[in-house]
């Protein structure tokens, strides 16, 4: 066997061409991309002579040894779009510079650029019509799965997209009129995400709306789900924003808790409480509804129980007084439902305008009446009053102030000057003043006392010597 064979063939076969020794870049013909794969008897087919030829076989052009899957479309040479690379590689760059897709009927704009040819042209049949009037020419199958199909334009992806791509849509808040909900108030400034939850082609965009409920989640933990309201919050609220809500002062009439007096001009948040730590989880609620509407379900009781037993009687309906039993909800201040004629010292004559603070004493140098032990009131006047006499009348410790006065008036006394001393008043003596005769004023603990038990009883301790006589004698 000769040197030049060895480069293809070996000894033990001849039909075993050893590739790897024959250098075809040194042909005419160099392999390049995948013809550098393909079997050698692709191309080095037998002759007449059932030898195989290895000259004499055409390679000028790509038709020699490749069919036109185009049939004829294009008029320019498969290397102006192809390489040995592989069919599939398009150089776009060459497409463009062969082929202008411009002055088609259809120009290919935005990500149409970018699709493979294949990918509309099926089969490599570039001759063959394809329908592009409409995008669900191409865009199939529906990728909103018919949600659309009752818009005036149908299932038309133009409506809501362009061909620079699907995102961003180019539908609205304000194109949302068009539709059965047209977006309003703080819904206008809503994210479309939102409402529409993506989830690819399951994506739903028709919703229910009917009701607020529908989208927007019980923020009142079921207070309202009874009637009137049945969780309606269009009743309280309204699209342009939760507050301020538009529920009244006026509505709150048709509540079981009508406001009169001071609380209708207390605001809704000091009784309707907003959550002390809003980022809390779950988030606390605001109270609305309350089993008991007692006074003592806000109010705390200032008294400590003194009037617990007052507070537990009821109205003409069973329901307790509570504070109502003192006060009113005009002010704290305004006392005129307490009767203290029902209570163990009824107030009569003075005492009727003596202020609560005067007897109702609060311990401590306190000036807050609602600090007072008001059972621990005194009932007899020394409790109250200080023995203005110097202890002249005490008996047994005690000056009784109602052996000579009652709470009309101080003065004049009540003191029977027959009765109760040894010296009647008779006669001139009748009319004359308790200090014509009482003028025994001395300094006792620090202030000055008119003392009575000492004076005179002789006529001479009054009147002076001889005066008497003379008025006996005429």
């Amino acid at each position: 066997m000769g040197a030049d064979c060895l480069q293809c063939h070996n000894y033990t076969d001849w039909k075993t061409v050893t590739v790897g020794k024959f250098d075809h870049s040194k042909t005419r013909y160099p392999l390049t991309g995948l013809h550098a794969q393909v079997k050698c008897e692709k191309c080095h087919t037998a002759g007449p002579d059932g030898k195989p030829k290895y000259t004499g076989i055409p390679f000028g052009k790509c038709a020699d040894c490749h069919a036109d899957p185009h049939h004829g479309s294009f008029p320019q040479s498969c290397e102006s779009c192809h390489s040995t690379a592989g069919w599939k590689r398009i150089s776009l760059a060459a497409v463009d510079r062969n082929f202008d897709h411009s002055k088609t009927k259809y120009p290919l704009l935005g990500k149409h650029v970018a699709v493979d040819c294949d990918a509309c042209h099926k089969s490599g049949d570039f001759k063959k019509e394809i329908p592009f009037a409409k995008c669900t020419d191409c865009h199939l199958p529906d990728p909103h799965n018919g949600q659309f199909t009752k818009r005036p334009q149908g299932i038309e992806c133009t409506s809501c997209h362009t061909v620079d791509g699907w995102k961003p849509s180019t539908f609205t808040a304000k194109d949302h009129d068009t539709s059965d909900y047209p977006l309003k108030g703080k819904h206008f400034e809503v994210e479309c995400a939102k409402c529409h939850i993506p989830k690819g082609k399951d994506t739903l965009y028709k919703v229910k709306f009917q009701n607020c409920a529908d989208c927007h989640a019980d923020a009142h933990d079921g207070q309202f789900v009874d009637k009137p309201y049945q969780n309606q919050c269009e009743k309280c609220h309204t699209v342009e924003g939760w507050k301020p809500s538009t529920f009244t002062l006026k509505r709150h009439k048709d509540t079981r808790f009508v406001l009169t007096g001071g609380h209708i001009a207390v605001p809704c948040a000091d009784c309707h409480k907003e959550p002390e730590h809003p980022d809390a989880v779950p988030k606390p609620v605001v109270f609305y509804h309350w089993k008991t509407l007692n006074c003592e379900t806000c109010h705390e009781d200032p008294h400590k129980g003194q009037f617990a037993k007052r507070m537990q009687e009821t109205r003409a309906d069973g329901t307790p007084f509570g504070c109502e039993a003192c006060h009113s909800t005009k002010n704290w201040k305004d006392l005129v439902v307490f009767d203290h004629s029902k209570t163990s010292f009824p107030l009569l004559g003075a005492h009727r305008a003596t202020s609560c603070i005067d007897c109702h004493k609060p311990p401590d140098m306190e000036t807050k009446l609602v600090k007072a032990d008001f059972t621990a009131a005194p009932v007899k006047c020394e409790g109250c009053h200080e023995d203005v006499h110097g202890k002249q009348f005490e008996k047994d410790g005690v000056t009784a102030c109602v052996d000579c006065h009652n709470s009309s008036k101080w003065k004049p006394s009540l003191f029977d000057h027959d009765k109760r001393t040894k010296f009647a008043l008779t006669g001139l003596h009748q009319n004359v003043p308790c200090a014509g005769c009482h003028k025994d004023n001395r300094e006792f603990e620090g202030k000055k006392v008119l003392f009575y038990q000492h004076t005179p009883k002789e006529c001479e301790g009054c009147h002076a010597p001889g005066t008497v006589s003379k008025t006996k004698a005429s």
